[in-house]
């Protein structure tokens, strides 16, 4: 498998060398050159395939000849080891939808199912190479736990976490500043998410730092992150059995959702994707009306998805533009210089064809939540309840699942303000936080974020 930039066509890069890189050298993201379908005669067969199987299936067009079937099928059997069930994933009927569990990983969110694999794709390619990588990455919440559950202890790795300063959950920021071995390092920026990953992509721009340092990456913008989330909507769509299915995703930078129109191109019969948003809602307002304008970040409960600048949807304009890769790049040109880019009628309505948008505000956020739980008896976290607001406003004939992005015990002070009841402690948390929370604030600065990475990346 071969991959190119959406903004440049000609680029050829194996598996090995986009998963090193993360980003494209022209500021562009990499994306396969085909994509492999399925027929309905293969996906029948897939029924019957337990999870590693079915992502073995899944994943191994997108990284060959880098990894043979059985040396990835080792990789992923090992990854989920931590995993508290069988299949690492779980379903179950709730209000008349469909609710996909992926929040049973070691850190308690969907981020754990591609990161347990990544971290040991660094350790496989990490045999061979003889420089330290320092891997950078920005997080809203989830992605810093799950990387450094991932990869601490890790030969020859250093792990850099941005984070916006007081702007994540107390567990979530308590999960992620206590746990991880020396060569882990949690940076407090003072900004936003949007902020955070604005300095890892220019960090990323910077050819003479990403060389110096050996830098990579495991935000969404790294492909690989892409290939192991759409496994589970495989997974999901065979164990239920429809004939079309929708799908509600709680989404802030397009990635989780993005992967859902990747197992759609692969031949899986998904109807419409349901983009759910707090009241940060670019992805509403381009998806319904095709402007593209970021905003200033608003405080949500539902932080994960705080944020103004949804990278991952670069990828999907590279397919609603006809793979047009110069008309990508003008458009993302628009965007870093009139701070905003506008679709076509067309463009719009192509989107439109396969997503479905809508914005949920903080009180229909909790009033979700107090109704599943007074109906149900059952807990879901701020994020997922975005995904029930808006698996319940879409009018279609098919049955609709619903991704349960995170466990509720993560937003615990969210979920007993809202419901007054108190959540049972997961084992995982036990384990998690144990120690002493560890990190530095550094201002909103690409060059003091620099700095500090080549200064501490020689202490291990």
């Amino acid at each position: 498998m071969k991959y190119c930039s959406t903004r440049d066509k000609k680029l050829n890069f194996d598996f090995k060398e986009i998963f090193q890189r993360s980003l494209a050298p022209d500021g562009g993201l990499f994306i396969p050159k085909q994509i492999k379908q399925f027929s309905s005669n293969e996906l029948k067969k897939m029924k019957k395939l337990n999870y590693i199987d079915l992502a073995t299936e899944v994943v191994s067009s997108f990284c060959t000849p880098t990894f043979n079937k059985q040396q990835l099928k080792a990789l992923i059997k090992k990854s989920y080891k931590k995993f508290k069930k069988k299949n690492v994933v779980s379903l179950i009927e709730l209000d008349k939808v469909n609710l996909l569990e992926l929040y049973h990983g070691p850190t308690l969110a969907f981020k754990d199912i591609a990161m347990q694999c990544i971290g040991n794709i660094y350790e496989e390619f990490n045999k061979t190479n003889e420089d330290t990588t320092n891997i950078v990455v920005a997080t809203s919440g989830d992605t810093g736990a799950a990387a450094i559950s991932a990869l601490s202890k890790r030969k020859k790795i250093n792990l850099f976490v941005l984070h916006p300063h007081n702007k994540i959950s107390k567990l979530q920021k308590k999960i992620m500043t206590t746990i991880g071995g020396s060569n882990i390092y949690n940076i407090a920026i003072k900004g936003s998410f949007d902020d955070c990953q604005k300095i890892v992509k220019q960090m990323f721009a910077d050819n003479i730092f990403r060389q110096t340092i050996h830098m990579s990456g495991v935000n969404s913008i790294n492909w690989a992150r892409i290939i192991f989330q759409i496994v589970y909507y495989f997974y999901s769509f065979l164990r239920l059995n429809k004939k079309k299915l929708n799908y509600a995703v709680p989404t802030g930078n397009f990635g989780d959702i993005y992967a859902g129109y990747m197992a759609k191109k692969m031949g899986l019969p998904i109807e419409k994707l349901i983009v759910a948003t707090n009241e940060n809602d670019i992805l509403q307002r381009v998806i319904n009306r095709g402007i593209y304008k970021p905003l200033k970040v608003k405080a949500s409960i539902s932080p994960s998805m705080d944020i103004q600048i949804s990278s991952n949807f670069e990828r999907l304009l590279f397919y609603i533009v006809n793979s047009k890769d110069t008309e990508v790049k003008k458009l993302m040109n628009d965007l870093e210089t009139k701070g905003s880019f506008k679709l076509t009628t067309n463009q719009r309505k192509m989107v439109q064809k396969d997503f479905s948008a809508f914005k949920v505000t903080n009180t229909e956020t909790k009033k979700t939540i107090k109704r599943i739980y007074s109906k149900h008896n059952f807990f879901i976290d701020p994020h997922t309840a975005t995904g029930f607001y808006a698996a319940k406003k879409i009018k279609s004939n098919y049955p609709c699942v619903v991704v349960g992005t995170a466990h509720p015990y993560k937003f615990l002070e969210t979920m007993k303000s809202v419901t007054g009841k108190k959540i049972k402690k997961p084992s995982q948390v036990t384990k998690l936080m144990s120690g002493k929370e560890k990190y530095d604030i550094l201002k909103n600065n690409t060059n003091t974020v620099k700095k500090y990475i080549l200064e501490k990346q020689y202490e291990n």
